[in-house]
């Protein structure tokens, strides 16, 4: 028999010569992990393996499906790292699996019901449509607007939510790490009415008050669902409700727009940042917070992201570093820093020109 040591000089010799077409099969196959990790949270197994390792049986017969098709599935699974096999037909969680419970800190299993959702899967396979017209393939398969579709679907449009606020909490903690907040005082958050980042700056700097601005519709529905950390808040956090392209609340020094730029074209994007520019002080600061393209050549999550927009949203982008400078001067700003975070998102930061 061979050693070990002998066996993983082989392996490493292998994945050394790995020829470019098994490097792209490898990548074609990537969807098959993404559906797995969907299936395995959706039944819940991260919750059911949370105190002792069970069987394949006792798991089958709480979530209702078929052993051996469960089986095959932790079984590819496992083979990544995501639950392990410690005796024959016997699972328990590794630290990839608990990030698939439901109730822990650092759970992404909202995150994996929403990358797995149907709607979603059928706008990525209409991507060919997509680069030939320009219109998104969600608009392409289903003939509608995603918002339109959520409106008509509450359960998808609550899973979504669900997603992106997990999403956004994960993009919160990155940003409050990365940037120093501690030199304003008031704060104008445009857009941020799900994406909860004024909240958790305040809570992480006392000495700061803000003011929270979206539609009518989400800020009510936002001290529906944040009615406690509100309370927390009490005399320094306010909510305003109005139409960002006509005006934005003015006097704060420096303003917010987390993930909300790149849902628009350059002209409807350029309208939100002139109405931001003629609301703050001269010596105000913006904050877009949003997946920047550092470079066309380089790989790069958030040219992946700006694919997810391509299939999904017509008219919406990921932007370049130059887009941004571009944006920024027709709105009257001047770039002064691109700071990248723990997370997707990078925080671009500009002066009001004079």
């Amino acid at each position: 028999m061979l050693s070990t040591a002998i066996v993983q000089t082989n392996i490493n010799n292998q994945k050394d010569a790995t020829p470019p077409s098994a490097i792209i099969m490898q990548m074609l196959n990537s969807h098959y992990l993404t559906q797995g990790i969907y299936v395995a949270a959706k039944l819940g197994i991260a919750d059911l393996l949370k105190d002792e390792a069970k069987s394949i049986d006792d798991l089958a017969k709480y979530v209702e499906v078929d052993a051996q098709s469960l089986y095959r599935l932790l079984r590819a699974l496992a083979s990544h790292g995501i639950f392990a096999e410690i005796d024959n037909y016997y699972f328990e969680l590794t630290p990839l699996a608990k990030c698939l419970q439901t109730d822990t800190p650092d759970s992404m299993r909202s995150v994996a019901l929403l990358e797995g959702e149907d709607w979603l899967w059928q706008s990525w396979g209409n991507m060919f449509n997509a680069v030939k017209t320009g219109i998104s393939g969600f608009e392409h398969k289903f003939g509608m607007k995603v918002g339109d579709y959520f409106a008509q679907n509450p359960e998808v449009s609550k899973n979504f939510k669900q997603g992106l606020n997990k999403y956004s909490a994960i993009i919160n903690n990155a940003v409050l790490e990365a940037y120093d907040f501690s030199s304003f005082s008031y704060l104008v958050d445009v857009g941020g009415g799900y994406k909860t980042l004024l909240p958790t700056v305040l809570k992480a700097h006392p000495a700061i008050t803000g003011v929270l601005f979206d539609l009518p519709s989400v800020v009510e529905r936002f001290k529906e669902e944040h009615n406690l950390q509100l309370k927390e808040l009490v005399g320094r956090y306010q909510i305003l409700s109005g139409d960002f392209f006509e005006s934005v609340p003015s006097g704060g020094n420096a303003y917010i727009l987390k993930q909300m730029i790149h849902n628009w074209g350059d002209d409807r994007a350029i309208e939100i940042l002139q109405n931001c520019h003629q609301a703050m002080p001269e010596n105000g600061k913006l904050l877009v917070i949003d997946p920047v393209v550092y470079s066309n050549s380089e790989p790069s999550f958030a040219t992946f992201l700006d694919l997810q927009m391509l299939v999904t949203n017509s008219g919406t982008r990921i932007r370049t570093t130059d887009e941004f400078e571009k944006l920024f001067t027709k709105a009257g700003f001047r770039l002064t820093n691109i700071i990248p975070t723990k997370s997707p998102c990078s925080i671009i930061e500009g002066s009001k020109s004079s």
